[in-house]
């Protein structure tokens, strides 16, 4: 090709590559030039697990809220006593810039009610299948409150060390009634990881009574779940009244977030847009 040709074709495809390789980019620059950028930043979803059982048992809440758009959080929750939870439960959110949505279940109700008293950017409570306690309430006494659970016929406890020295006790669910007494909606090969991965809980976090409660000034949100033998589901059902909770029931075992994410899915996202 002549010198002058090949200048002249680099000079028109070259541009065209660059376009396409960077990608057309004025959609968000209208809003810059005229000045009406909108900071209207979708919250940061925190979800708070409960006793036996960890942070994988939202896997497939955090595949749908991702796929949402919504950016996702689900710390590992010590399960050591309610003031210690609930204190790191706080420094997790401390790492958080912008709004948050806040969801616990079981247990983890009563630690994301303590960790959000006085946090501005905490625009929504979700409960799933989850303690909502008043102050001087604590999870042990409320699913006593009501008949219908048999978590204490399937629990072993145990001791384990504590940081000062001495003891203290824990409880396990015992792995060949994990999956009648927690997830009997779970698949069995399933509930059987669930039940050798499962977390233990300290008897004093089931015991200590709550501080202050978020959810007398912060919007809720409820799940519950009439086929648990956690939690009795009128103990929920109260709970969730009291609190003034936006209630939504589900025929589902206490690992309702295992057996049922989709509808704790859109639970999460109702609250989430109800906060924009």
């Amino acid at each position: 090709m002549h010198p002058t040709r090949r200048t002249l074709a680099l000079g028109l495809v070259l541009p065209a590559t660059l376009a396409a390789l960077v990608g057309a980019a004025p959609a968000s620059r209208p809003a810059a030039d005229t000045g009406t950028v909108r900071h209207d930043p979708r919250p940061t979803v925190v979800l708070v697990h409960g006793a036996f059982a960890d942070a994988s048992s939202w896997s497939g809440t955090i595949r749908r809220l991702r796929h949402a758009g919504y950016p996702v959080l689900a710390p590992a929750n010590p399960l050591r006593g309610l003031t210690e939870d609930t204190a790191y439960l706080r420094s997790v959110l401390d790492t958080v810039d912008g709004p948050v949505v806040l969801v616990g279940h079981s247990y983890g109700g009563a630690v994301i009610s303590g960790a959000a008293v006085g946090d501005s950017r905490v625009r929504a409570l979700v409960y799933i299948a989850a303690f909502t306690p008043d102050k001087g309430e604590s999870a042990a006494e409320l699913a006593a409150r009501f008949p219908g659970s048999t978590l204490g016929d399937t629990v072993n406890p145990r001791a384990y060390p504590l940081p000062g020295g001495g003891t203290g006790t824990e409880l396990v669910i015992r792995q060949e009634k994990f999956q009648q007494q927690f997830a009997a909606d779970v698949p069995t090969a399933d509930a059987a990881v669930m039940a050798t991965t499962q977390r233990p809980v300290a008897t004093t976090a089931l015991e200590e009574k709550a501080g202050q409660a978020a959810w007398k000034t912060i919007p809720s949100w409820a799940l519950i779940t009439t086929a648990d033998k956690n939690i009795p589901p009128a103990a929920q059902q109260w709970m969730a009244r009291r609190a003034g909770s936006r209630v939504t029931e589900v025929d589902a075992s206490h690992a309702v977030a295992v057996s049922r994410p989709v509808v704790v899915t859109r639970v999460i996202l109702a609250a989430a847009r109800a906060t924009r």
